[in-house]
């Protein structure tokens, strides 16, 4: 079976395997509505974080509150659509551990599109509602003029943003294979990463700024691209076709992970038990 072939299968397992979690989310309709505000509640913590900075200070490494509620809006909903889709990956390392990693293994599916879909939990949309409340408020608030090529930049960055942290997420779950313990160390990647991307760059030093730009171009889910249509310096003084590079970037961390993921499941051995 070729590549599209394969692609194809797997979307229709994760498809599968998701619809299934989530009917059976929806019949305590109460207990999820429950849930989702109570995330609602805790993820918006974050936010609640940044007004508390801006009551004490008007401008923050430079940047207005509505120029933060932009980066944060980005990076919170760029997150949240990783999250939603694959987060559940993050869950590898404990099947690892007991071996029930191998039941995947003998269905007819992708071993990732069962990975990703797993326990799929719909609650987790309750972070990408939230963030997506705070773009909405960022969009209203900012003094920008809105050129059609800004307006058309900003789904880009949410697309491009997700498969950017989906491919943190895959490249973390496949270390797994080889150190079953390190899930606390993706989450370092993927939701630190995402809270590192909440304020300017400025505010940080010059290496973190580089390492998250040149090592894991976390960079381009929101500063780089977020630079041109705040009218603000590019991070390290990059280009400003660097901008419109989060598709290319995107893809490329995509095909990194699956060479990881490939890699990783070729040195899976099981339990013995």
């Amino acid at each position: 079976m070729g590549e599209g072939g394969r692609l194809v299968e797997g979307l229709r397992a994760y498809r599968l395997i998701a619809g299934m979690w989530i009917r059976s989310t929806l019949a305590y309709r109460v207990s999820f509505v429950l849930t989702v505000v109570g995330g609602l509640l805790v993820t918006g913590l974050d936010f609640v974080a940044i007004l508390l900075m801006f009551s004490q200070v008007d401008v923050l490494g430079g940047y207005t509150l509505p120029e933060v509620a932009f980066l944060y809006g980005l990076s919170a909903t760029s997150f949240g659509l990783a999250d939603l889709s694959i987060g559940s990956a993050g869950r590898l390392g404990s099947r690892v551990r007991d071996g029930t990693l191998d039941t995947l293994l003998v269905r007819p599916a992708p071993v990732l599109a069962q990975v990703a879909a797993d326990r799929f939990a719909l609650r987790r949309v309750a972070r990408l509602i939230q963030g997506t409340l705070v773009l909405g408020y960022a969009w209203v608030a900012l003094d920008v003029d809105w050129t059609p090529v800004k307006v058309a930049l900003v789904p880009v960055m949410l697309v491009c943003g997700g498969l950017i942290f989906a491919a943190v997420f895959v490249a973390g779950a496949a270390f797994q294979f080889v150190a079953q313990d390190a899930s606390e160390v993706q989450a370092a990647f993927t939701y630190g990463g995402q809270t590192l991307l909440q304020y300017p760059p400025t505010v940080f030093g010059t290496e973190l700024v580089r390492g998250v730009t040149f090592v894991l171009p976390l960079a381009f889910v929101n500063w780089v691209p977020a630079a041109y249509v705040l009218g603000r310096p590019y991070p390290l003084g990059l280009p400003e076709w660097a901008a419109f590079a989060p598709p290319l970037v995107a893809v490329a961390c995509c095909a990194v992970a699956g060479s990881a993921w490939r890699a990783g499941l070729r040195t899976y051995r099981s339990t013995g038990s």
